[in-house]
């Protein structure tokens, strides 16, 4: 059953579209541009799985992030009386 032309929307105006032709250069640099990128994600890949890797070695050595504790600037005790002026 084919729709009415009542029923089919109606083209307000019609796109032309041109197509330019590109130049070698441009095209070499469309192609450079494209290598980067997806050396730019292959790096990030990277990193995220040696991250992984390090985290899960550190879960089966069952290593804390920090094993020990630095200077307080707050040391345990009474704190000192002050002299009152």
């Amino acid at each position: 059953m084919e729709p009415s032309s009542a029923d089919a929307p109606q083209r307000e105006h019609e796109v032309r579209l041109e197509l330019e032709r590109m130049t070698f250069p441009d095209f070499l640099g469309q192609v450079v541009r494209a290598i980067g990128v997806a050396l730019g994600l292959a790096t990030l890949w990277v990193a995220e799985i040696g991250r992984d890797l390090l985290f899960r070695l550190l879960d089966r050595l069952n290593l804390r992030p920090r094993s020990r504790r630095r200077a307080s600037a707050f040391p345990p005790g009474r704190p000192r009386r002050r002299a009152s002026s």
